[in-house]
């Protein structure tokens, strides 16, 4: 529970500092200071405060073991149990469900994720509503999630008329998948935040194929920029992949010989 004593910004980078490997030995989660559950439920549960007192620095923490993450993501599991079988439906739930979800989405626990986010649309938001903006921010997640994990365009479509969503971004995430449009999806990845930009990278391979077999059906040649751009992967990386373009004078890509007579 320690962990989620830190705020939402140090939340985000702790995750992605997630390492597969042991680290040194360290206290905890390696974070700086203790935390009683008292304290640890308050800073949770209660709103960001909007007062003018200049921020605090942020403390440092060390990259935690992936067993403490796994812990930590049960932990929010039993709690969102918890709060099923109690039947609350106040903002203590839609904070909790809050957490868990962006929790889940940075570890890629995608069996805690679409659970949480369906309950919090479904269950709590009809009974406790959301603000316009965060249920912007989770319509969103379900829409992208529907469309790119779930590969199911359709439903995307429908819960986006649901609920009245518009965004421009994840709009035309959608008008891309429809039309194969690989430069907008490129270009959109960039543009959304860090929980779409997770929920993205599912049909980034798709995305990446289509536009590796249009460039081996057009093109004879092409610079090494232009397919990394294209398929939004360095070289190397794409060599690994299984790509058996050849690379020559260092710049230029060999898509395919021509014929001879």
């Amino acid at each position: 529970m320690r962990l989620c004593a830190i705020n939402e910004k140090q939340l985000s980078m702790l995750f992605a500092s997630i390492t597969l490997t042991d680290p040194p030995a360290t206290t905890g989660l390696g974070l700086p200071l203790p935390c009683t559950p008292a304290a640890t439920t308050e800073l949770l549960l209660s709103p960001p405060s909007t007062c003018d007192a200049p921020p605090t620095p942020l403390p440092t923490f060390n990259s935690p073991p992936i067993n403490d993450l796994s812990t930590v993501l049960s932990a929010l599991r039993k709690l969102r149990e918890a709060i099923t079988a109690s039947g609350r439906k106040d903002a203590f739930a839609r904070r909790a469900y809050i957490f868990g979800i962006h929790a889940a989405v940075l570890c890629k626990d995608w069996t805690s994720y679409l659970p949480a986010l369906t309950h919090l649309l479904t269950v709590l938001h009809p009974s406790s509503p959301l603000p316009p903006p965060d249920l912007k921010e989770y319509v969103g997640l379900l829409v992208l999630d529907q469309a790119c994990r779930q590969n199911d365009l359709p439903l995307a479509h429908e819960t986006r008329l649901k609920y009245g969503y518009k965004d421009r971004r994840v709009e035309t995430v959608l008008k891309a998948l429809v039309q194969d449009n690989w430069v907008a999806f490129w270009k959109m990845k960039k543009a959304v935040d860090g929980y779409q930009r997770s929920v993205l990278e599912f049909a980034e391979q798709g995305v990446r194929v289509h536009a590796l077999k249009c460039l081996g059906r057009g093109y004879l040649s092409a610079t090494k920029g232009f397919v990394e751009r294209s398929a939004d992967r360095k070289w190397a990386e794409l060599t690994k992949d299984g790509v058996g373009w050849e690379l020559v004078d260092e710049n230029k890509v060999i898509i395919k010989k021509p014929r001879m007579k």
